[in-house]
């Protein structure tokens, strides 16, 4: 949405201007997928997709809020904050204001317009998005200076406890630590993090969604996370190790003979994952974008044949986007079973691949898949309208 159309909008909603927008942004993770949990390093990075917040203080005792699309607006009593935490649509922004309040910021009444660009159920964090911005957007109002790491964490308990949705702190992380044109090598387990520039010169990451209808994926991702604490046990009695993510290539290769079945290839992904991540981040200091593009590529290969999160849609969205010859690499992001694919494609050529691609993928699939050309941009904006 234009800002000129969001600040009509607004007056409308509210019968009063819009004088600030603050934003936070969506997320990819270029690569190490699955291994946060076993230890390993992420590297997110935030995207152009964002959620807007466009807003202005009244003084009064209630939060308003109205999303882009949705009719009517939803009104948060700024001392009942801890009793909306069964609403369809705000419990999140609620849930971020019953946390700042229980630590101490003074939370404002305000009137909030929400215009998200990210793409809900997409698994590019819309939901780490809408609470980082809200926490700007209070912690602004508020007036009280703000650490963005620890509003990264307030996010996350607003999403784990308030809103009862488990999710690691990676998607909050780099939504409020973003910053342009760079990736955020990031350790989930100490939150130690270094910025590598992500300068791809004449590529862009294209998100695909494959728009597969949800399915629940926790099931699955239970299943996985009991496989890999599994090895870990046998492979303890032979290494001194508190993860898999400490054991190197050659270690695992020695240890693996301990291992059997699904057990042994869930390893073998976390290990060579990790790995991987090292290397791509080897490759981007080095101004490698062709190394970055096949390493893409490995990383979806042992995701399909190794931890087995696919599906028929993410391995057919990036097979047809790896036989296109200006693309350098494709992979499935997040969780799996569904979502997003990211592909380095020449800028040249992102019209034709995304026409090509979308049609072999129809073709296959029988729906369609949504196109992103993306950017990668600071996780947070503040800007005075």
């Amino acid at each position: 949405m234009e800002l000129m159309d969001a600040k009509k909008e607004f007056k409308a909603i509210f019968g009063a201007d819009a004088e600030d927008l603050f934003t936070a942004a969506g997320r990819i993770n270029v690569i190490g997928e699955h291994v946060d949990y076993c230890g390993g390093k992420v590297f997110p990075a935030a995207l152009n997709l964002r959620c807007n917040v466009y807003g202005r203080k009244t003084g009064a005792d209630v939060i308003r809020i109205a999303l882009k699309g949705i009719e009517g607006i939803i009104t948060l009593e700024i001392d009942k904050l801890d009793s909306y935490k069964n609403l369809k649509l705000g419990n999140y922004q609620a849930g971020v204001a019953y946390y700042l309040q229980e630590e101490g910021t003074p939370i404002v009444g305000c009137d909030l317009f929400y215009d998200c660009t990210v793409p809900f159920g997409s698994g590019l964090s819309s939901s780490a998005a809408i609470e980082v911005a809200t926490a700007v957007t209070l912690s602004e109002y508020a007036g009280v200076a703000y650490d963005k790491v620890k509003l990264a964490l307030l996010s996350q308990k607003a999403e784990n406890k308030y809103a009862g949705v488990n999710c690691g702190i990676m998607d909050q992380f780099a939504s409020a630590m973003g910053k342009k044109d760079h990736a955020v090598l990031l350790d989930c387990s100490t939150l130690a993090y270094e910025y590598v520039p992500l300068k791809l010169g004449d590529y862009a990451i294209v998100v695909a969604n494959c728009n597969k209808p949800h399915n629940l994926v926790e099931s699955k991702y239970n299943v996985r996370r009991q496989e890999v604490e599994t090895a870990l046990k046998i492979i303890q009695t032979v290494k001194p190790v508190t993860c898999l993510a400490e054991l190197t290539p050659d270690d695992f290769n020695e240890v693996k003979h301990l291992l059997a079945g699904v057990v042994c290839k869930r390893a073998e992904h976390v290990v060579m994952e990790c790995a991987r991540v090292n290397e791509a981040v080897k490759a981007l200091k080095a101004g490698d974008i062709v190394e970055l593009g096949r390493l893409l590529n490995e990383s979806h290969y042992s995701l399909r044949d190794l931890y087995e999160v696919t599906g028929k849609e993410l391995d057919a969205l990036s097979a047809f986007a790896r036989n296109e010859t200006e693309c350098l690499g494709s992979r499935m992001i997040g969780a799996g079973f569904g979502g997003c694919t990211i592909s380095i494609v020449k800028k040249t050529a992102v019209e034709g691949f995304i026409r090509r691609v979308g049609k072999a993928y129809f073709d296959s699939i029988g729906y369609r898949a949504s196109f992103y050309e993306t950017s990668i941009e600071d996780g947070i904006t503040v800007t005075k309208l």
